[in-house]
């Protein structure tokens, strides 16, 4: 079981930056592999990003490639998403998620989510 925690939105004006962090416990963090996925109003969850386990591969959305990071520590067990030159089609909520398999960008093999937290870019 992990219990998974994000934090780090808020409300900025485009062309802003923010990082969002994701704190795992419960279980041994570097089993899993850590995605990001988000969710605007009306819309249905996307991928964002995934972070293999050691951190060695990653993968963006083309959406955001080139504007956002994925990068995790496991001496701290947490994963986080670097955001700069944030858009107002960013504006949504932020989940992390882990997977104890090989998930990519298909959400319904993480098997654990957080509650996510807002990021509202206005233009």
């Amino acid at each position: 079981q992990v219990q998974l925690v994000e934090s780090g939105g808020g409300s900025v004006q485009a062309g802003a930056s923010l990082r969002l962090s994701c704190a795992a416990s419960g279980s041994t963090f570097s089993n899993y592999v850590m995605g990001w996925f988000r969710q605007a109003p009306g819309k249905e969850r996307e991928f964002v990003a995934v972070i293999t386990r050691s951190g060695y591969s990653t993968d963006h959305a083309n959406s955001v490639k080139g504007r956002f990071t994925i990068s995790r520590d496991n001496a701290k067990n947490t994963v986080y998403l670097q955001m700069n030159s944030l858009k107002p089609e960013d504006t949504a909520v932020y989940y992390c998620a882990a997977s104890s398999s090989y998930p990519g960008n298909n959400a319904q093999l993480y098997n654990y989510w957080g509650q996510g937290t807002q990021v509202t870019v206005s233009s």
